[in-house]
């Protein structure tokens, strides 16, 4: 990557030296986002005018391989960010997969020690995680209108039965 940083403006430079390790280990995870962000809008906007300027070269000079030889500059700059999209994408994972795994542990830690994470009424007195209260469920089929229909063709039903 190092080789095609003559190509990039100085403003650019700067984008990729925020890149260094030294500098990535300083930022948190959302400032690891605000970076992904920056560095992956400056790839679309290379990438694109890498694509356009080909694209507009092959009906010029009539072959793709020709054609793509002059925009060597465009897909230089292209080829930077997208390396280094790549080097901030996983250094993104690797923060989020450690604050995935913190959180997990913490909470295996807090039932371990029989602390609930949930609405603090699940507990019982002793602060440990109780049975929970039992629901009372009816089995409906969807509404208490179509349930007293139901009901009521039911005992038509027994009253004609019993009328034999």
């Amino acid at each position: 990557m190092e080789q095609y940083l003559w190509v990039l403006k100085s403003t650019e430079r700067d984008l990729i030296r925020e890149l260094e390790p030294e500098r990535l280990a300083l930022l948190d995870e959302d400032g690891l986002m605000e970076l992904h962000k920056r560095v992956r809008r400056a790839r679309n906007k290379h990438s694109k005018n890498y694509r356009r300027g080909a694209a507009s070269g092959v009906t010029e000079v009539g072959a793709r391989g020709t054609a793509a030889s002059k925009s060597d500059k465009s897909r230089a700059r292209a080829y930077v960010f997208e390396e280094a999209l790549s080097i901030v994408s996983g250094e993104l994972a690797r923060v989020a997969h450690d604050a995935a795994e913190a959180l997990k542990d913490e909470r295996l830690a807090r039932a371990r020690a029989g602390k609930s994470t949930g609405p603090e009424s699940a507990g019982t007195q002793d602060g440990t995680v109780g049975a929970g209260r039992v629901r009372s469920h009816s089995k409906t089929t969807g509404g208490v209108k179509r349930d007293a229909s139901s009901r009521a063709q039911g005992a038509k039903r027994q009253a004609k039965r019993d009328g034999r």
